[in-house]
């Protein structure tokens, strides 16, 4: 990873409102499987981070970046709001790398603070999913994240047709 990247717990202000919006819109256009298809319209993004970052007010989960000086180089969401019966999970969720960013460790350092945290908030299973086409499997497995099986036909790429995904797990 490029020593001047920092993480940190990101909330909501218009400068990583923004930031974000744009990182997911780079994302999805690049095809990246984060639930949304091409192209995805500036407001959409806007409103899906300006409510992300207020359930992360609310303690319901962490939306962590990965900022290069000033610059947002990634971004990865521990979902820690689980059912009465799971308080012992958390979810990992829209992580991405900007593409100039890609291949400098980034989604793994920001993976790694990812576990740390939900070992502090004393969560023992993290959950994930990847797409089968194109997803981030080999990094997931990386990081000894289990396979427990793949669903097929699961979700709509970003420029269209199925794909499967992946899901993962890992005790901590």
């Amino acid at each position: 990873m490029h020593p001047a990247v920092h993480i940190s717990p990101l909330t909501a202000s218009a400068p990583v409102v923004s930031a974000l919006a744009q990182l997911i819109i780079e994302t999805v256009a690049h095809g990246g499987s984060v639930s949304f298809m091409h192209p995805l319209a500036q407001e959409e993004a806007v409103a899906f981070w300006e409510n992300s970052l207020q359930a992360a007010a609310r303690g319901e989960r962490i939306v962590l970046g990965a900022y290069d000086g000033e610059v947002l180089a990634g971004t990865v969401t521990l979902q820690l709001l689980c059912p009465p019966n799971q308080p012992h999970r958390a979810e990992i969720a829209k992580l991405m790398t900007a593409v100039h960013y890609r291949g400098r460790g980034i989604a793994r350092a920001l993976m790694l603070e990812a576990e740390q945290l939900a070992i502090a908030h004393r969560r023992t299973l993290l959950t994930l999913d990847t797409a089968e086409e194109d997803g981030a499997a080999g990094l997931y497995e990386g990081l000894g994240f289990q396979r427990s099986g793949v669903i097929p036909d699961y979700a709509l790429k970003p420029h269209g047709g199925l794909t499967g995904t992946i899901i993962y797990w890992k005790r901590l």
